[in-house]
């Protein structure tokens, strides 16, 4: 009878220090149990703190939400500032007015948009520089210095890489919401525009630049007015370049448009308006633009410092809605 007593205890003994031992950790582990979320809501999903993107000169990796950004792109920054995104650094030589806010000091300044300040750059330590077309030859120079991300806007197809460039600026500073409904306001204008554009006639695009008169049609840094505001080209085989065609006033006479819309480059690169003196002369007066009243000035600001901005665009159909009523 002892010994069977002896056994019994020596098997409970043997069965708690089984059990206790189930329950050891190793090195700092913790024994607590996991609690299961109650509810969905209470499940945390991490985010990733990168994103990759291609772009037309590579391919860029970039913090979400970076906090020392610098844009190169009037047009990027004229979003940015929709959004509410602050920035850091930008070339100052040419804002333009209603960007005006970006001229304080708090704002460092990288040169202009032709010459970098790569000096300047590498000094601030960016983790994201955003650059278009007219930095696009200095790619890899920017690259060294931090994520250099290029997005320029595809003038043959506005609307979607516009798009596109948005979508990705909302990815990276958490504004996808924010972007998806600013696009719907703008695609809605511009169906709205449309109507009104299709039964308005036909329309020429002039750059006056001091004396020099360059035209623009579809596919060009103007075909916006076009493929996507809805007016038929005046002329469709306008060469598509960067600088426009070179034409003359006798070209313009010959073409005849209904509208005749003009950006006078010398009011933001020269500081003062001096297109209109040079446009209306005698033979531009004999065409139905000038007879019908229908000679446009545009805002330069919008149409050829930034051009395609989430402020731009808005203002950009307006001008052209204002000037079919």
């Amino acid at each position: 009878m002892k010994n069977s007593l002896l056994l019994l205890l020596a098997l409970l003994v043997t069965f708690v220090l089984a059990a206790c031992g189930g329950q050891q950790t190793s090195g700092n582990e913790s024994v607590e149990p996991v609690k299961e979320p109650e509810t969905a809501d209470e499940v945390v999903i991490e985010q990733p703190g990168e994103l990759t993107f291609e772009h037309r000169l590579g391919e860029v990796t970039v913090s979400i939400n970076p906090e020392k950004v610098i844009v190169f792109d009037f047009g990027v920054l004229d979003s940015l500032d929709k959004l509410g995104v602050e920035i850091t650094a930008l070339p100052k030589g040419t804002i333009p007015q209603y960007l005006s806010k970006y001229e304080d000091e708090k704002y460092e300044n990288v040169g202009s948009l032709k010459e970098p300040d790569f000096e300047k750059i590498a000094e601030i330590n960016p983790d994201l520089i955003i650059i278009s077309g007219r930095q696009m030859d200095l790619y890899e120079e920017f690259a060294k210095l931090g994520p250099t991300l290029f997005m320029a806007v595809d003038n043959a197809d506005f609307m979607k890489s516009f798009s596109s460039n948005l979508e990705v600026l909302g990815q990276i500073f958490s504004k996808e919401d924010l972007v998806a409904s600013e696009l719907v306001t703008i695609n809605d204008a511009i169906a709205a525009l449309q109507e009104k554009t299709s039964a308005a006639g036909n329309a020429l695009v002039v750059l006056a630049n001091e004396g020099n008169i360059s035209a623009y049609g579809p596919g060009s840094r103007f075909g916006v007015l076009h493929e996507t505001f809805g007016f038929a080209a005046a002329d469709e085989n306008i060469e598509v370049s960067t600088h426009g065609m070179n034409v003359s006033f006798e070209y313009i006479l010959e073409t005849d448009p209904d509208y005749l819309f003009v950006v006078d480059r010398n009011a933001v690169v020269g500081g003062e308006a001096a297109a209109k003196e040079t446009i209306e002369n005698e033979l531009v007066q004999k065409t139905k633009a000038f007879q019908n009243g229908n000679i446009v000035y545009l805002d330069p600001e919008f149409w050829y410092i930034s051009g395609a901005g989430l402020i731009s665009i808005p203002e950009m159909i307006k001008a052209i809605e204002e000037a079919i009523q």
